[in-house]
């Protein structure tokens, strides 16, 4: 297929595009800016544009057979001034589903979006927290547009931890610098409280599943494993060869601040993802110590 991935720059958006690549399709990359010169995605297609500032046209967008979108905005891609509401509400619940019109307009055949799990997991939040309203929204609107000739499905995933070689990620290498014992005056601790979390590449095979074999008009939950907050970074402890114990601790941690945590500090939100639906879209699973390994590896100090 001639895919194109939109948000193809980022960590998520890259490393789809080239497991993509990997795997013998035509792909080409979206994004407000250019991809970092030391990856592999500076030799693919770049395709330069804004779907939130609605710069990409009908023709750009025709000559692909598929899209994948991977460019949802949370707390991480706030403007300076904005207000948090409004921009998450404009640019998920707005802006992501005018994209797939348009894409679906111009005559792409298959779309796939990568969402957010907290719909699934949190519904009780839906009516109280504005960024878990505009994720569900995003996906209703484009699944809305469901069709015989446009095949959507959404990939509601949890958090998700990898790399993509060469790759600069500020906050995977401060994690590392941190796991390393490199930040002075913070202490080894994870907040109380866990989530699901999946890797980079369990993700990727998952929208190669999806484009293969996704449900038309379907939000699928996918993750991988349940851990604590303060097992997560141990995985970073352990990988720097740091053998400092990691305790949970409830107090806010900078590297996973309460502003993220979204279902609150010390609760444990644990689920599986569903079997069937795994080996439909044809993704590992139990490989976060692997990706976090991967991380330490690419980012420690020499």
């Amino acid at each position: 297929m001639k895919i194109l991935v939109v948000g193809g720059t980022g960590m998520i958006g890259g490393h789809a595009a080239l497991h993509l690549q990997s795997l013998g399709h035509d792909v080409t990359i979206a994004g407000r800016r250019p991809p970092q010169a030391t990856t592999d995605l500076a030799g693919l297609p770049f395709l330069q544009g804004n779907f939130m500032a609605g710069t990409f046209t009908r023709e750009q967008v025709a000559p692909f057979d598929a899209v994948v979108f991977a460019a949802g905005n949370d707390i991480r891609h706030l403007p300076k001034g904005q207000n948090f509401a409004q921009h998450v509400l404009h640019s998920n619940a707005e802006c992501v589903p005018a994209f797939a019109a348009l894409c679906k307009e111009a005559g792409v055949k298959r779309f796939v979006h990568i969402g957010s799990f907290y719909p699934h997991i949190a519904p009780e939040l839906l009516e109280t927290n504005d960024y878990i309203r505009s994720r569900k929204l995003a996906v209703d609107g484009i699944i809305a547009l469901a069709g015989p000739d446009f095949h959507v499905c959404s990939l509601d995933a949890p958090f998700v931890v990898g790399t993509v070689p060469g790759m600069s990620l500020p906050m995977f290498e401060g994690y590392v610098r941190y796991a390393e014992g490199k930040i002075e005056g913070l202490e080894p601790y994870g907040p109380a409280g866990g989530i699901n979390f999946i890797s980079c590449r369990s993700l990727s095979e998952a929208i190669a599943g999806a484009l293969e074999r996704g449900e038309n008009g379907k939000a699928y939950l996918v993750g991988d494993e349940n851990l604590g907050f303060a097992d997560y970074f141990g995985l970073f402890f352990k990988a720097a060869g740091n053998p400092a114990p990691v305790p949970a601790l409830d107090k806010e941690h900078p590297f996973l601040p309460d502003v993220g945590l979204y279902t609150g500090r010390g609760n444990h939100v644990r689920y599986e993802p569903d079997p069937a639906e795994t080996a439909l879209l044809g993704y590992r699973r139990n490989d976060i110590t692997a990706a976090v390994e991967e991380i330490v590896a690419q980012y420690r100090s020499r």
